[in-house]
């Protein structure tokens, strides 16, 4: 293993392993700042959604709209994931914060011409992928590796509640609130967590004068081979862009809660079922009895069934039966944790921000390449279900390949993160 890794695992605070990581106060600033941003942004989405379809009655304006709170993570991911490498974590996870405050502050001014208002979106979105870099790169520090994992799980379990509660009762807020308010009240969220991260987290200096001095052409193709050149960090990828054939049946919703004979309802279920699997999955994959080994050798077999439930929809599903699918695959998708986790334990420290940034960068434009081509293969075929189990299928293929390969990479030593490195 890389020795700076197994210096900071040596030097991290593994050493005591908390019952609870909320007794650990820079984790318990970290997840309280992230949880109530996530309603933030929530609110936001629906508040945007509403507004530009209020001025514009164009579904297809709606939709462009919604997909900017994601797609310019493409780009920032890619070009600005570094500065979590180059600056001290904190004071990026700070700026970022302090900077989508004052976009989203803007955009929620009565009045703002759409365009404006596109350009304030676009401008908030880019701070997004450097924050998430920062704030992942920091937590192996904060936690340690024997924590580490547990630490994601909580976080990516906030994350999935966070979107029930926004999918639940998100409109209801909006109607009440109004959209101009409901942008307001995310622009607070993102000055508090501000607040939180800079009283609650420690000052770190960048330890690397690599890291501070590289240009971002040399930054970015050194993530990029540092994966490519392990084979263990390429798997690890591969394992996580699978993720573009489970998020199919999110986008198809709404055509297929159409054809199998629900109502608006139905898609909010629909939409929901996902999420609650993955949260259901991941409690079940971090029990005690579950050990970090145990989880990296599942892996392979949870990639494969969580495409599996996908096949179904060919036999054309109800929304009732669809529901449970997608429950199931959401459990099982849930092995998303553990090969987040593993592949940033097998990170240089100094490395974690670019690399998180290009793995998550390939992850949505997987998922967006994913939904876009589901989209146009249900306007040639008119069945969205077809579509999705067709998806299914060519996803158990390439998770088969995926989950082959990994027990490959995995022989190379009994353990694949040592304790005592």
């Amino acid at each position: 293993m890389n020795e700076r890794v197994g210096d900071e695992i040596t030097n991290g605070p593994k050493k005591s392993r908390p019952d609870n990581l909320f007794h650990l106060g820079e984790f318990r600033t970290l997840w309280a700042a992230f949880a109530q941003s996530i309603l933030g942004d929530q609110l936001a989405r629906v508040a945007l959604s509403l507004l530009v379809f209020e001025r514009t009655d164009s579904p297809g304006w709606t939709a462009a709209t919604y997909a900017l709170t994601t797609l310019p993570n493409l780009v920032s991911g890619v070009l600005l994931s570094g500065l979590a490498d180059r600056f001290p974590r904190r004071t990026v996870m700070i700026s970022c914060d302090l900077i989508r405050m004052v976009m989203v502050g803007l955009m929620a001014l009565p009045g703002m011409p759409l365009p404006l208002l596109a350009g304030l979106l676009v401008l908030a979105q880019l701070a997004e992928a450097p924050f998430r870099a920062a704030q992942g790169a920091l937590l192996p520090t904060v936690l340690g590796v024997e924590s580490y994992e547990r630490g994601q799980r909580v976080m990516l379990i906030t994350h999935q509640a966070g979107q029930l509660v926004g999918f639940a009762g998100g409109g209801l807020l909006v109607a009440w609130l109004g959209n101009s308010r409901s942008l307001a009240v995310d622009a607070a969220t993102f000055l508090l967590s501000a607040v939180l991260i800079r009283f609650g987290v420690k000052s770190r200096p960048v330890t690397s004068a690599e890291a501070r001095t590289a240009k971002l052409g040399a930054q970015v193709g050194g993530a990029a081979a540092l994966i490519w050149r392990d084979r263990r960090l390429r798997v690890l990828l591969a394992l996580g862009w699978l993720a573009g054939f489970v998020v199919l049946p999110e986008g198809l919703a709404a055509p297929f809660a159409d054809e199998a004979g629900g109502g608006a309802y139905a898609v909010g279920l629909l939409l929901a079922s996902h999420p609650a699997g993955v949260v259901l999955g991941a409690a079940l994959l971090g029990r005690a009895g579950v050990g970090d080994e145990t989880r990296r050798r599942l892996l392979g077999p949870l990639a494969v069934a969580a495409n599996l439930p996908l096949v179904v929809y060919l036999l054309g599903p109800g929304v009732e039966v669809a529901m449970l699918l997608l429950f199931v695959a959401g459990v099982c998708s849930a092995y998303q944790i553990t090969a987040g986790a593993t592949f940033v334990l097998l990170t240089p420290p100094d490395r974690r921000g670019q690399a998180l940034g290009l793995a998550r960068s390939g992850m949505t434009a997987m998922q967006g390449i994913g939904v876009a081509a589901g989209g146009a293969v249900t306007e040639l075929t008119g069945s969205s279900a077809n579509t999705i189990g067709a998806s299914g299928l060519l996803g158990v293929l390439c998770s088969v390949l995926a989950a082959t390969a990994w027990a490959r990479a995995r022989g190379t030593g009994a353990e694949m993160i040592p304790r005592n490195a």
